[in-house]
């Protein structure tokens, strides 16, 4: 009987800790902020095309069908874990121009030996018509269930074939310091952030609409302008 006090004890206080994070993360990035979203967005993937593998991420979002940016998600557990970021998702039209945004929210949970805190930047890269309707068709969807992800190629490992990216329709990467060694995405639901796209546009606007039209407001520019330098690197290797 003590043991299992204890061990509910434990548990009650591990999920007090995720709990805490999340709740302070999504206070921090809560929709009338939604301009402060899409500058870390940009600021991210600046600094990911600096990286010195940054060749075939690059060349990976040259070729995208959409991304999804999740700047700062937080990843904390004591034994049981939890994950919660909110991010922006832009869609490549075929103008190779930009459609959007949308904004959306990343939730997560995970069991196993798990302690500590981690934020991690993460880019979400659409490679498929499967992972764009994903975006653009409803409400949310759960990653690895309803569309399958695996972590992107990175230096010049881009045609490098792979059973886990074979079905895959959403690559991954991400920057990261912290305590975990690693992250999976596999089991993450991503909503529709509906208060941020009423902030944004002005009024209710879900995903559909919202990356039917050309990303042309003054706010988005600046992550439209270091896309468009990511996928010059990738043409210039």
């Amino acid at each position: 009987m003590g043991r299992t006090i204890n061990a509910t004890a434990r548990a009650l206080a591990a999920l007090s800790v995720v709990l805490c994070v999340l709740t302070g993360a999504q206070a921090a990035l809560a929709a009338p902020q939604h301009e402060r979203i899409i500058q870390m967005s940009a600021e991210l993937v600046k600094n990911m095309g600096t990286q010195n593998d940054a060749e075939a991420m690059a060349q990976t979002v040259r070729n995208a069908k959409a991304v999804a940016i999740f700047p700062r998600t937080i990843r904390a557990g004591l034994g049981i874990g939890g994950m919660h970021g909110e991010g922006v998702v832009l869609v490549r039209n075929a103008n190779g121009g930009w459609n959007g945004p949308s904004f959306a929210s990343l939730v997560g949970g995970s069991f196993g030996l798990q302690i500590g805190v981690q934020e991690v930047g993460m880019v979400l890269v659409v490679v498929n018509d499967a992972g764009l309707q994903a975006f653009t068709g409803g409400q949310s969807f759960k990653l690895g269930a309803d569309v399958g992800i695996a972590a992107g190629p990175v230096g010049r490992d881009l045609e490098a074939a792979t059973d886990s990216r074979a079905d895959a329709s959403i690559y991954s990467y991400s920057m990261s310091r912290g305590l975990f060694a690693g992250i999976s995405l596999s089991g993450s639901t991503i909503n529709v952030n509906g208060d941020a796209n009423l902030a944004h546009y002005g009024r209710a606007t879900d995903a559909k609409t919202a990356l039917a039209s050309p990303a042309t407001s003054s706010e988005v520019r600046q992550l439209t302008n270091e896309l468009d330098k990511l996928i010059r690197l990738a043409g210039t290797n």
